[in-house]
């Protein structure tokens, strides 16, 4: 049995918001690694997109899975296929562009490994990625087990993984069709995402309220450019905040706090937060 590599890094380095301190990082290579890595507690990092850590870093172990759950140079253009969790998701869409193959292209611009992507079930109005979802392979229970996508209950932004499950693997199943035609479903998704800041962000900060959009209610509040410290509401899209330079996890929190508060409609948090940051 192999043995994971296990370093001390801070979370800052390994989120795309650059904020977090720091954690013992497990970097898991084969399944058979899960039983020593999941004997004490612990948590599962993804591409550390939609992700807060506190400035205290966190005391389990974070594990994070290797390259060798990473297919994505394998996928060869398959409609229905199986593709490890660490595969990153943008590479993946524009692949199957290039193959002809439709069904991903709402996720354009999820900056998400397939794991992440489906335990956030990532994706935009366009579509998600439960839509392309047929079956995951689970470490949970101390055993490899494989469920189909509905005992998963995707919804917006939310999944029901059983608690402590670590994706594995995950089949997907693409609809043929050409690539002119991915390519311009993709170009309708960019187009309507132009505008998102290009700074580290953690992707949108709050879910859309029913029937509203949470960037449009910040944008109508006036908060675009409101800084806390390094933290700051991006001037392109109110609903993403940008890491400045050094921003920490009580810059970002108050000004979080500080929109909710002059927003004045409730705003859930579309981010996990990881130790003392708060929801």
């Amino acid at each position: 049995m192999s043995k994971p590599d296990v370093t001390v890094r801070p979370l800052a380095e390994l989120t795309t918001l650059r904020v977090g301190g720091p954690a013992e990082i497990w970097t898991m290579e084969s399944d058979d690694q899960f039983p020593e890595a999941t004997s004490a507690p612990y948590r599962v990092l993804g591409n550390g997109s939609n992700l807060l850590v506190s400035d205290t870093g966190v005391d389990e172990r974070v594990l994070k899975l290797g390259r060798s759950y990473d297919d994505g140079r394998q996928f060869g253009g398959q409609a229905d296929v199986w593709l490890g969790a660490a595969t990153p998701l943008p590479g993946l869409v524009r692949r199957a562009k290039e193959a002809g193959l439709s069904g991903l292209e709402g996720t354009l611009g999820v900056p998400a490994v397939l794991g992440g992507a489906i335990a956030m079930n990532a994706g935009t109005r366009f579509g998600e990625i439960g839509d392309v979802l047929e079956e995951v392979e689970l470490f949970t229970g101390g055993e490899v087990v494989r469920l189909p996508a509905s005992d998963l209950q995707l919804a917006y932004r939310t999944s029901h993984l059983p608690e402590g499950a670590v994706i594995l693997r995950a089949r997907l199943r693409l609809q043929p069709s050409t690539p002119e035609r991915v390519a311009a479903a993709m170009a309708q998704v960019d187009a309507a995402r132009r505008g998102q800041p290009k700074a580290a962000t953690a992707g949108c900060a709050f879910k859309n309220p029913p029937e509203d959009s949470a960037g449009r209610l910040i944008d109508q509040a006036g908060l675009k450019g409101l800084r806390v410290g390094d933290a700051m509401i991006s001037h392109e899209h109110g609903n993403f905040v940008v890491n400045m330079g050094h921003a920490t996890e009580r810059d970002v929190r108050e000004l979080l706090d500080r929109v909710r508060t002059t927003v004045g409609v409730p705003l859930e948090m579309e981010w996990r937060a990881w130790g003392n940051a708060t929801q």
